[in-house]
């Protein structure tokens, strides 16, 4: 069966505007998670729960900065792990081969995670259900993944040649970019989710 495509110009203009409609929950959602992301233990529970608040956006949800404490992420934390070393030995072993299967690995795995999370399925399913959704749309992830680089280090740049406070204005335009990133993720997430479950009710998955 075929399935709509990801748009790359849409997902970044969309992602924008979400951007700027959450940009002070998302601002403090970077915010907390690069202040415990060094504090061991807690970080595993703030990096479920950033994974979490880029599923609650791709429902059109409020993002509260403050769940990423929520304790309910440490129920993810074996399965977590088990997910990111599978991920680990398979991008590995492909980046061996002349380094763009691993690259092309890494995209097709990229919303692994998230179904970990959000559909509840093994990690091995995440990662074989990610490979599936994202057949046929590798070019555009890794296109709008590009974008979305080089507008966040474009205008990060410009602000460095202010003088004397260029500085200050590049670090606040770094932190904006990362919530720009946060919700075009969401975006993307968004895509794949509801062709997971379109998949999943063919019988594909």
């Amino acid at each position: 069966m075929d399935y709509p495509k990801i748009n790359v110009m849409d997902t970044i203009k969309d992602g924008l505007q979400l951007a700027l409609k959450n940009v002070l929950s998302l601002i403090l959602l970077v915010i907390l998670y690069v202040l415990t992301v060094w504090i061991p233990y807690l970080n595993v529970g703030t990096t479920v729960g950033l994974y979490k608040a880029v599923i609650a956006m791709s429902r059109g949800e409020v993002v509260d900065p403050v769940s990423i404490f929520d304790k309910e992420n440490f129920k993810f934390f074996g399965n977590m792990f088990l997910l990111l070393g599978f991920q680990t030995v398979g991008i590995t072993a492909a980046t061996a081969f002349m380094f763009v299967p691993g690259i092309i690995l890494s995209i097709a795995w990229g919303f692994a995670m998230y179904l970990l999370i959000d559909k509840g399925v093994s990690p091995l399913k995440a990662l074989t259900a990610s490979y599936d959704i994202t057949l046929g749309e590798k070019w555009r992830i890794f296109g709008i993944n590009l974008l979305c680089g080089l507008i966040i280090g474009l205008v990060s740049g410009l602000f460095t040649l202010i003088p004397k406070v260029g500085f200050v204005f590049t670090i606040l335009v770094v932190i904006v970019g990362c919530a720009f990133a946060v919700a075009v993720e969401a975006l993307m997430y968004r895509h794949f989710a509801d062709k997971y479950d379109a998949m999943k009710e063919a019988g594909e998955i």
